[in-house]
């Protein structure tokens, strides 16, 4: 995918973007060079002050495929609060350009690869696309906007991430995320096929994903792939882990009516709902009478030789036992080859369909939020939406991992992945989601993903990703990613650097891009530069250094000892250089004629 110009014409603007905003992501010339000369991949580093809205411009790429996607799942299915609230959703005026690589099945023998796609909408209508180029490729015209052949205009998947608390960002995805629990839970309650796999393409992969990103990349990725996991990380092997799946919830006597059918003229009992659908179950308590239950996993389970997700899961697993007590499954899994290739077989051979799987159990931990808390989350533009949503004590949740244990270099015994720092959950978490989806086209919004990095992780974080995406033929990904870390723009060509600056009288934000060859250049000058801080040391040590400078312009006290107090009190910088030239040429005036 390749982003080529967006334009906000909300009369309101959004978020810090005004209306009128404009940018072209590449220059007619920039595109033919990436399209000619296959550089591989190469991300949007997207800097500038804080507030200055390198943030915003994520958010908006997110609010805009939100639409898109309410658009595309439409069809199969949307909760009946966003089916007809799509114009409302901000931004409410703009447009969208981009290319996209094009299945070889559409494409014509020696042919176009990329479509181009312009996306549109004008205040209260709906979001438009058009496929600018589509007499180009072997396609119906009357199809494209009718069935699959929409799908190829689409990023495969819209992921996005924050190292903080980003919610501006992540609330499309979170509404996406109960789309998904919603689209499963219609399904149980109609008794309708399930595919296995979130319907969405929109996912924000936040720390609740960590360990099913993790297990996902150490059970099926080879060693060329795990190594930055081995060098930067010390991660060596898989060891042990365990899924522990909550099979049934209680239902109220009231809840059942959601169950019944939707012919208005069929009456229907109690009993009959329950006779009617296998989810539901009832049993005899001698102190409350009957107790009704929902078996979450009636469409994600089946007998032992069923390609379902739960008895996939259960024929990977080296043991499992069922609490019927609490009619819990526990899957203990000891990781070895013949573990990774059960995997392999059950899965496809693939990272991201166990992931996946994962995902699809995972959001049933949502089941608890009632019908009027999404309702609001629906229509909500709060940026704490999420505090909304209740958290589930351990015991309560439908899906949880336990024991994540493996082996890292310079440790004795096997540890646990909560044992591991900040900067270490980081670097697996965003490394890991370039390896689960490297060989689809999509876009990635990544919002400061470097936060917890030391230095040496920061300078090659590029070359990480780089790593992880590289070889992967006829997909092409596009990424943005927020920063304030030099390092990131010293591995990046000019034209991938987006400069931030917001006027602080109108709020107006712009893009620039750097004037200087920022590829290799130094971190002074891309601090100088760039984040216009001209000083190399920090605010303290200026104040100090800048109290010594005009102790010496007083020129009271003995220059050998003013220059014996900086060497004591100061280390090694540009700063303290030039003050103590300064003073030597005090003695040397003609120094300044030569």
């Amino acid at each position: 995918m390749k982003l080529l110009r967006l334009k906000i014409s909300d009369p309101s603007g959004f978020r810090s973007l005004p209306c009128g905003f404009e940018h072209y992501f590449r220059t007619e010339w920039d595109l033919q060079e990436e399209l000619n000369q296959h550089e591989g991949f190469a991300p949007f580093v997207c800097a500038g002050p804080n507030g200055s809205g390198k943030s915003n411009l994520l958010e908006a790429l997110a609010a805009i495929f939100f639409q898109l996607e309410i658009l595309r799942v439409r069809r199969s299915f949307l909760p009946e609060v966003l089916q007809s609230t799509d114009h409302d959703l901000s931004p409410i005026s703009f447009e969208l350009d981009y290319l996209i690589r094009v299945p070889e099945e559409f494409r014509i023998s020696g042919g176009q690869e990329w479509a181009k796609v312009s996306v549109w909408k004008n205040n209260g209508e709906s979001v438009r696309f058009h496929w600018v180029n589509q007499s180009d490729f072997d396609t119906n015209a009357d199809e494209v906007f009718k069935g699959s052949h929409a799908d190829i205009l689409l990023p495969q998947y819209v992921l996005g991430y924050s190292s903080g608390e980003n919610e501006i960002l992540s609330l499309p995805f979170f509404k996406m995320r109960f789309v998904q629990f919603d689209e499963y839970w219609n399904a149980l309650t109609r008794q309708l096929s399930y595919s296995g796999h979130p319907e969405s393409r929109l996912a924000y992969l936040d720390s609740g994903f960590s360990q099913a990103i993790l297990l996902c990349n150490l059970l099926f990725q080879n060693e060329t792939a795990l190594q930055p996991f081995r060098e930067d990380v010390g991660i060596e092997a898989l060891r042990e882990f365990r899924i522990i799946i909550r099979r049934s919830i209680p239902l109220a006597p009231e809840q059942l009516t959601s169950f019944a059918s939707e012919d208005k003229n069929q009456h229907q009992s109690l009993d009959d709902i329950l006779n009617s659908n296998p989810a539901l179950h009832v049993d005899m308590d001698e102190e409350s009478g009957q107790r009704y239950h929902l078996n979450l996993m009636q469409l994600l389970e089946g007998d032992d030789k069923s390609s379902l997700v739960v008895s996939a899961l259960k024929r990977c697993a080296s043991l499992y036992y069922e609490d019927e007590c609490n009619d819990t499954l526990i899957l203990d899994y000891w990781v070895n080859d013949a573990t990774r290739q059960a995997f392999r077989e059950n899965f496809n051979g693939s990272a991201l369909a166990l992931f996946q799987a994962f995902q699809v159990l995972l959001t049933l931990n949502l089941y608890k939020v009632s019908d009027n808390l999404k309702t609001d989350l629906y229509r909500s533009t709060s940026h704490y939406v999420s505090e909304t949503v209740p958290t589930l004590a351990s015991d309560e949740r439908i899906m949880r991992f336990k024991f994540v244990r493996f082996t890292k270099q310079g440790v004795e015994e096997p540890m646990m992945l909560k044992e591991l720092s900040d900067g270490e959950h980081q670097l697996l978490h965003s490394l890991g989601l370039c390896l689960l989806f490297r060989e689809t086209n999509s876009l990635f919004l990544l919002d400061e993903p470097e936060t917890h990095f030391n230095p040496h992780w920061r300078a090659s974080f590029i070359t990480r990703m780089r790593q992880c995406l590289c070889n992967t033929e006829n997909v092409e990904q596009e990424m943005l990613i927020t920063t304030h870390t030099p390092f990131l723009i010293s591995d990046s060509k000019p034209e991938k650097v987006l400069v931030f600056s917001k006027d602080k009288y109108s709020g107006a934000v712009t893009i620039s891009i750097p004037k200087y060859n920022t590829l290799g250049a130094s971190i002074n000058k891309i601090t100088m530069n760039t984040f216009g801080k001209r000083e190399t040391i920090g605010g303290h040590a200026q104040a100090v250094l800048d109290d010594l400078r005009r102790r010496f312009n007083e020129g009271i006290e003995d220059k050998e000892t003013l220059i014996t107090e900086i060497d004591e009190q100061l280390g090694d910088s540009v700063e303290k250089v030039l003050l103590l030239k300064a003073i030597f040429d005090s003695d040397n005036p003609t120094n300044d004629e030569v």
